[in-house]
């Protein structure tokens, strides 16, 4: 880590610290080393700082949209965080190519498929370009959940803290079993980790994805020493963070 990245991370670190009150127990659940797809929520800005800081010394990256870039201070602190530039709406094969890349090195790539900020913290419909980076890079997936964040505006005007709340899932690999990945057979992928995804949260934030009776898990393989996140969706709350999660 540069001298430039510990002085961020440290920045990032302690401002999240004092906006809110992290509860970040369930971090320890992500492996310490490997290549590894986070599929998250995203509610608003401050998943990026606070997981970029407090996943440390674990190196993660995800995408930014390339407007960022348009702002000369934020596009110094994405490069430092080694944010990847993404021209929305559009297949962005050199954003697909440098994330391929992340992964391939051993490092964590966070992929939000909901595409946009929530900002209510109820779960958006999922866009399919998590699939091919799991199918092409063959890296395992792990769902990470926030709540509690979507309160931040409210809470910041009234000088009060956040309650910043994690919960990381069991991790598991999509697989396409030799079917061809037509753009139908490619949303029922993306539904399938979604699905993941929701069970690991309060059933108010599950949002496109709250019927988990209609889940499947067609093209999903868990590892040996994890199961499905939707076996789990009905201990959430206090016999959650008992339970282990790393594969």
């Amino acid at each position: 880590m540069s001298v430039t990245e510990w002085v961020v991370t440290g920045t990032l670190r302690r401002m999240t610290r004092i906006l809110c009150r992290v509860d970040d127990r369930e971090l320890t659940r992500i492996p310490s080393r490997g290549p590894l797809i986070l599929v998250v929520n995203h509610v608003n800005f401050l998943e990026v700082p606070l997981m970029y800081s407090h996943l440390r010394p674990r190196p993660i990256t995800g995408f930014a949209k390339s407007e960022t870039w348009d702002n000369p201070a934020m596009g110094w602190l994405f490069n430092v965080l080694q944010a990847i530039p993404l021209r929305r709406g559009e297949a962005d094969a050199r954003a697909f190519r440098k994330a391929l890349e992340v992964i391939q090195g051993g490092g964590i790539m966070g992929v939000a498929p909901e595409g946009t900020r929530s900002n209510d913290g109820r779960l958006l419909h999922g866009r399919p370009g998590v699939v091919m980076l799991a199918l092409k890079s063959g890296a395992p997936l792990q769902p990470v959940a926030y709540y509690g964040s979507e309160r931040f505006h409210r809470n910041i005007r009234r000088l009060q803290r956040t309650e910043f709340n994690i919960t990381v899932g069991y991790p598991f690999y999509l697989e396409a079993h030799g079917e061809k990945v037509t753009r139908e057979v490619r949303q029922r992928m993306t539904n399938e980790i979604m699905y993941q995804l929701a069970s690991i949260l309060p059933s108010e934030y599950r949002g496109q994805y709250s019927n988990l009776d209609a889940a499947s898990e067609d093209y999903l393989r868990f590892p040996s020493g994890s199961q499905s996140n939707l076996a789990r969706a009905a201990t959430f709350g206090a016999n959650w963070a008992a339970a282990p999660a790393q594969g």
